[in-house]
């Protein structure tokens, strides 16, 4: 009698969240749409918000309210059924399908990783390798080291010792990727014939993973991206149909995963945490990565700027498929931040956030550099500071509005972040790379 009612009462509550929410239709182009005044919001904030993100070398961009459409840009020749590459916004799916892959009971996060992969998978000591799990995969803390020539390469030779799993973390692509492994040899399915199977059938969602290199990347329209938005922020649940319905697998993928980085759960990033570590640096800047955006969402983040941003307590969806304006990251975060500014703008009632924020961007050029970095900051006076990938200062200047420059001949190649600080605001950390 207890189960069956556990059994109501969580279908009760899985009903009452979707019924906030608008789902559509699992075949065909049908999907519900609210116009902008509608909400409330300014329709020449929203026209000029459009504008900036089709300047920014953009593709498509699709805001959801409540599920409904809200805007549906295109740009240039790409259309709703052109396909576009997620990058590491996929990386956010692999994890769902984790989930999905260990309620059904192929494996426990705490399995060691070799037990799928077999022994000899790194070029680690047979102890070494043994230390890291699933887990490890999934939070980005294998230990593996990702200063090697290659960090997507998936061979053994290219994984190697730096740490011991779970003491250090580091933006990995090769670990990550070899999830996909783990779940084929567990399934006994093709990568595409599970999440067909498991998430792209129950939600209407079309797509594939191809190889591209060592990686796996998902292809896919817009809408199939805002889909997938739906279903995270619906907690894994498409209408009133369970996908994951193991709901301490999602809490656990949607929270902080380990102490080192704060803003990153199961290859998810979370905003509004006290601070955050960025690919190639071992360093966590203070704040949150977007503090133009609300301090409870989740994001899958691709290279070039492929966003998939989730916010709950506004039940609004994110997505802007596209190329790079001008950071050529892993995870450009400053991009994410700007049209976040822009659609606070647009809403009429921007967040209430920590530091102030500026309708300007500081650009930095060229990158890589050799000699010299050249930067544009359109802001008040402030600190300009150079670190290093350990997080130490290797130059700082007071500027004012303007461009100058940042000399760099006398420093080692390699990775280096740049931010601007004022006595209001802190900007995105931007990734620089050095080279001779």
């Amino acid at each position: 009698m207890k189960q069956l009612l556990l059994t109501f009462f969580a279908a009760l509550a899985i009903h009452a969240g979707a019924q906030s929410l608008y789902f559509p239709p699992l075949t065909g182009n049908a999907w519900d749409t609210v116009s902008p005044s509608t909400l409330g919001w300014c329709p020449d904030k929203v026209d000029s918000l459009i504008q900036f993100v089709g300047n920014r070398n953009s593709k498509a961009f699709i805001v959801l309210k409540d599920g409904k459409i809200v805007i549906e840009e295109y740009y240039g020749t790409f259309t709703a059924d052109s396909l576009w590459y997620w990058a590491s916004a996929g990386k956010t799916l692999t994890a769902f399908t984790v989930g999905i892959a260990q309620q059904e009971g192929y494996f426990n996060l705490s399995d060691t990783t070799s037990d799928y992969l077999g022994t000899g998978w790194t070029a680690c000591t047979p102890a070494q390798e043994e230390k890291i799990t699933i887990w490890h995969q999934l939070t980005m803390t294998s230990g593996l080291d990702d200063g090697v020539p290659d960090h997507y390469c998936t061979l053994d030779t290219c994984l190697q010792y730096e740490a011991d799993a779970g003491t250090r973390w580091a933006y990995h692509n090769g670990p990550y990727t070899l999830l996909d492994g783990v779940i084929t040899t567990t399934t006994g399915m093709s990568l595409n014939q599970y999440v067909t199977q498991k998430v792209k059938t129950p939600t209407g969602m079309t797509g594939f993973f191809f190889q591209s290199g060592y990686n796996n990347l998902y292809l896919s329209n817009a809408r199939s991206m805002a889909r997938f938005g739906l279903l995270l922020l619906n907690r894994g649940v498409w209408n009133t149909t369970p996908v994951l319905n193991d709901t301490a697998y999602f809490n656990q993928m949607v929270n902080t995963s380990q102490p080192i980085n704060p803003s990153y759960g199961y290859l998810t990033w979370l905003n509004g945490k006290s601070g955050f570590m960025a690919p190639g640096v071992q360093f966590v800047f203070p704040g949150s990565f977007n503090p133009s955006a609300p301090a409870d969402m989740i994001c899958a983040l691709g290279k070039n700027g492929q966003f998939i941003d989730v916010v709950p307590s506004q039940n609004i969806v994110l997505i802007r498929m596209g190329n790079t304006p001008w950071q050529n990251n892993d995870v450009p975060f400053t991009l994410n931040d700007t049209i976040w500014q822009k659609l606070n703008e647009a809403m009429c009632s921007p967040q209430s956030i920590s530091n102030a924020v500026l309708p300007s961007e500081l650009s930095i050029y060229p990158n890589p550099a050799i000699d010299m970095l050249n930067y544009n900051w359109p802001g008040k006076e402030g600190n300009l500071t150079l670190f290093d990938c350990a997080g130490r200062v290797v130059w700082q200047q007071t500027i004012a509005a303007g461009q100058g420059s940042v000399p760099v001949s006398a420093l080692p190649a390699g990775v280096y972040m740049l931010q601007m600080r004022t006595d209001d605001y802190v900007s995105r950390p931007q990734r620089v790379l050095i080279s001779r």
